[in-house]
């Protein structure tokens, strides 16, 4: 049985804040790969640090899936649409418009009220900030959560095999041999296209995934090979990626997707080992503390980037010294002035929990 601190789950809420410290260091660490040969040691640095923290996304995915899909928690269409669905949208337009105008200021131009709604009016083209991009995929699995949700509640535990089959087969393998081995696989990718296996593809697998591995307990055999999976998901995704870039002689981030077969075992790796390991403390003041952070943790990641956008314009990147002590020094400063802002709009009386 999962430990619960308040009704919360305790390793769901360390598992956020992980999670949302890690986006804090794939950003910082990504951001600067372009600018330094992949024969740098700067370089390497950036791909070890970036590597280790591609769970994150799936990892926010499932711990939706662990909550969205629960059948015994009552979840009517009109409260997904008009909560859950409306509070996404909502913080899509407002953090839209404010990363649009600090864009727009920042390149030296003027504050207007003309401006802000063109760039709400982007947002609902589908054009916005980065990392925003989560919240339209967000927005597509809460669509189809009824329809999960059903799946869920009837399925059988053998059912759930052959889906997460499916979606490893279709979603992470096939298109990564299409990439790597794209003339040795034209056949098979010819059937890919024309089996037009839709269901298993994108971040479905990811979310009902975060159901499973909470509902069910697997055994210790299973476990320890999840762990054994997901540390070769993370030295391919490091070792692999470095090959392939010094081959190209520039940034192959196809062992970086998301969807890749090291990405997803690293990532449900690191569920299980939160899970299972890290997350069974009876320590119960620091699980409340824990609480608190990730109550604010999607608010703490709608703001990271205002700071990371504010250090570079001071000048101040992850080469601004050795990105061995960079990344962390940079993530640890990001992420306490994200959090400090999030805390103060999660206390702006009923538009807080819009907003954060």
């Amino acid at each position: 049985m999962a430990q619960k601190i308040d009704g919360r789950v305790a390793y769901a809420d360390l598992l956020r804040v992980f999670a949302t410290i890690a986006v804090i260091v794939l950003h910082l660490a990504g951001s600067q790969m372009g600018q330094v040969a992949v024969t740098s040691q700067a370089w390497r640095v950036f791909n070890l640090y970036d590597g280790l923290v591609r769970w994150c996304v799936p990892v926010f995915v499932m711990l939706s899936g662990m909550f969205m899909l629960d059948a015994r928690r009552s979840l009517p269409l009109s409260k997904l649409l008009f909560h859950n669905a409306l509070r996404i949208l909502v913080c899509l337009l407002f953090w839209s418009g404010v990363y649009a105008v600090v864009e727009y200021v920042a390149a030296g131009g003027a504050f207007t009220w003309l401006g802000l709604w063109r760039s709400i009016l982007a947002a609902l083209q589908g054009s916005t900030h980065y990392h925003l991009w989560f919240l339209y995929m967000i927005l597509g699995l809460y669509l189809v959560t009824p329809i999960l949700r059903a799946f869920c509640r009837g399925a059988s535990q053998g059912d759930f095999h052959w889906f997460f089959l499916l979606c490893f087969l279709f979603a992470s393998v096939l298109p990564v041999a299409f990439q790597l081995w794209p003339n040795a696989t034209a056949v098979l990718h010819l059937w890919y296209d024309r089996l037009e296996v839709k269901m298993v593809m994108g971040y479905v697998g990811y979310y009902v995934a975060g159901y499973y591995l909470r509902e069910y307990t697997i055994s210790r055999l299973a476990e320890a090979i999840v762990y054994v999976l997901g540390v070769l998901g993370a030295v391919v995704t490091v070792w692999g990626t470095a090959v392939l870039s010094t081959r190209a002689g520039g940034l192959v981030d196809t062992l970086y997707g998301y969807f890749s077969p090291n990405v997803c075992a690293f990532s449900v790796a690191v569920v299980v080992l939160f899970r299972y390991v890290l997350g069974v403390s009876e320590e119960r003041s620091r699980r409340q503390r824990l609480g608190g952070v990730a109550r604010i943790a999607f608010g703490i990641y709608l703001v990271h980037d205002l700071f990371i956008m504010i250090l570079r314009s001071l000048g101040v990147t992850t080469l601004s010294f050795a990105p061995v002590a960079s990344v962390p020094a940079l993530t640890a400063v990001v992420f306490l002035c994200a959090f400090g802002v999030a805390w103060l709009f999660s206390k702006i009386p009923f538009l807080g929990r819009w907003l954060t």
